[in-house]
């Protein structure tokens, strides 16, 4: 009974407090730490016959329950990432934001999502393959392969925040435009570095409160605003998306033919019976944003030339056209290839055939092989 009246005089004392507007709302940081515990002793003094007395009431204690609160956000500068076709390990980031009293782990799922309602723009035409989470484990704020590999948040002090990818790879063909992510976010008990801990379960608000125990306490909103997330529920969702918008690049071949020699001329070799002659392509992709995947590049040697057997360069245009590259050989045998680049010729129907797979945006690479004049 007394304790309750207690309680009562408390929380009539902070209604008056706050009603005077002074008091301003704390960090999570700056409220007390989950599980402190908390003890207060009375005194009372008195006289008897004249002589002062003093004696103390009995300790009462508690300890601080945890207020089970967070945030997650799409944190990309916008909910979109642009990707193209066949693009792997295409990322969307969230920001995971802890504002319990307490150190907290979070358990991470990352889903595909129809869900629009004005948190992304876009139909969702398609789903992304090898679907992963990771968070920041070194927190620059960018994916790290290899580097950033766990898949849940371990021991987020209060008020802190981390990055969250969703990672995942683009179907390579098809009339695609835009697949929708959602990351799901749940609390988890923090304590033990390196574990993720239990995903926490609510006390039953209809118990009375145990002093010597830390109540768990969910004290989060609807974090997605739409209702799929619920308020206090100790989740949290985000949305954000991958779209295709580049669908083609200004790709473009320019070839020319320079006569190296031709057995008369030192100075100005002509193109004479027995010359030999350096064609030179450059592929060029003069759009900055998207790259060109998968590109193969076909020449049919002349009529009235002779291919020069192993002359087939690529690499970085320079110098008479390949300044910086390797020298091919004519078959299509590729096992032994360690350059990314590879090129063949066939005699049969005389076709040079040079793979060159990703020239990037503003990339230039050049190749170059040479014939003899008959």
């Amino acid at each position: 009974m007394f304790r309750n009246r207690v309680r009562t005089l408390l929380l009539t004392g902070s209604a008056a407090v706050a009603s005077i507007g002074t008091a301003q709302a704390q960090t999570a940081a700056q409220n007390t730490t989950a599980g402190t515990s908390i003890s207060n002793t009375a005194s009372v003094t008195y006289t008897v016959n004249g002589t002062a007395q003093t004696t103390n009431s009995t300790t009462a204690t508690f300890v601080v329950d945890r207020k089970v609160n967070f945030t997650v956000i799409a944190d990309q500068g916008g909910t979109k990432t642009q990707v193209n076709l066949g693009q792997t390990d295409a990322v969307t980031k969230f920001k995971v934001t802890n504002t319990t009293n307490g150190i907290q782990d979070f358990f991470l799922d990352p889903g595909q999502s129809l869900i629009a309602d004005g948190l992304v723009t876009g139909i969702d035409d398609f789903d992304m393959g090898n679907l992963r989470v990771f968070v920041d484990s070194n927190n620059n704020g960018v994916y790290d392969p290899g580097v950033d590999t766990r898949a849940y948040i371990d021991e987020l002090a209060p008020d802190a925040s981390i990055a969250v990818f969703i990672v995942g790879n683009v179907p390579g063909s098809g009339t695609l435009s835009q697949a929708n992510v959602n990351l799901q976010v749940i609390a988890a008990a923090g304590g033990q570095a390196n574990t993720r801990g239990e995903i926490l379960l609510p006390t039953d608000l209809n118990l009375a409160n145990a002093d010597n125990t830390v109540d768990i306490v969910f004290a989060d909103d609807d974090n997605d605003g739409i209702g799929v997330d619920l308020p206090r529920n100790g989740q949290g969702r985000a949305y954000a998306s991958y779209e295709i918008g580049t669908r083609n690049v200004a790709l473009t071949v320019t070839k020319s033919a320079l006569v190296l020699s031709d057995g008369v001329n030192t100075l100005n070799p002509k193109s004479l019976p027995g010359a030999t002659v350096q064609y030179c392509l450059l592929v060029r992709n003069a759009t900055l944003t998207a790259s060109a995947n998968g590109v193969q590049l076909n020449d049919v040697v002349p009529a009235n030339t002779t291919y020069v057997p192993g002359s087939i360069t690529i690499g970085a245009p320079g110098g008479s056209c390949v300044l910086l590259g390797s020298t091919e050989d004519d078959d299509a045998d590729d096992a032994t290839e360690t350059d990314g680049v590879t090129a063949s010729f066939n005699s049969t129907n005389r076709n040079m055939n040079a793979i060159l797979g990703t020239v990037g945006g503003g990339g230039v690479t050049a190749v170059a092989f040479k014939v003899t004049i008959n």
